[in-house]
């Protein structure tokens, strides 16, 4: 009897826990608003503002040269300068995702006088199941932070918002 007590506890637990929901990767966030996202590309470092009050402060991981400005298509840096927050990506292979609006009027300009592609797809991302354990500046010329730090950026940081991106 006490057997098939415990068989039938167990195959409870077990439907329970079939019909359990994995953790989401979308929280929720009720705080102030996210007036600016600032990142210091030399101290590797992001912060997230509300108005003249951080609110928010993350270590990044750059592109593969850090030190200088995007200038082209495959230079694998990370721009520098003014931007817009201007698209989000749920189903990023980085875990999520959160487009910066590069390249701006001067990086094109500056791309076309040289005779270069400015480049694009320039985000702010986790890291997703193949860069767990990268080390260093890996990116392409994405500031990248950990996938459950971007689960929060993502939540908290809206359309629209102005980013600055200084060396």
């Amino acid at each position: 009897m006490f057997f098939i007590r415990f068989v039938a506890a167990l195959a409870l637990v077990a439907v329970i826990a079939s019909c359990a929901k994995p953790p989401s990767k979308f929280r929720t966030y009720n705080g102030p608003v996210v007036t600016h996202v600032v990142v210091h590309k030399a101290a590797r470092q992001m912060e997230l503002w509300h108005f003249d009050r951080p609110l928010r402060v993350f270590k990044v991981q750059l592109g593969g040269d850090p030190f200088d400005h995007k200038q082209r298509e495959g230079d694998r840096r990370t721009p520098e300068g003014a931007y817009i927050i201007d698209r989000r990506n749920p189903n990023s292979r980085f875990h999520l995702s959160l487009g910066i609006s590069y390249p701006n009027e001067d990086d094109s300009a500056r791309a076309k006088a040289n005779g270069w592609k400015p480049g694009g797809d320039i985000f702010i991302h986790g890291r997703g199941p193949r860069f767990q354990n990268a080390q260093g500046d890996w990116t392409d010329g994405c500031i990248a932070v950990s996938d459950r730090e971007m689960e929060d950026i993502y939540a908290m940081v809206r359309d629209g918002t102005p980013i600055r991106i200084y060396p």
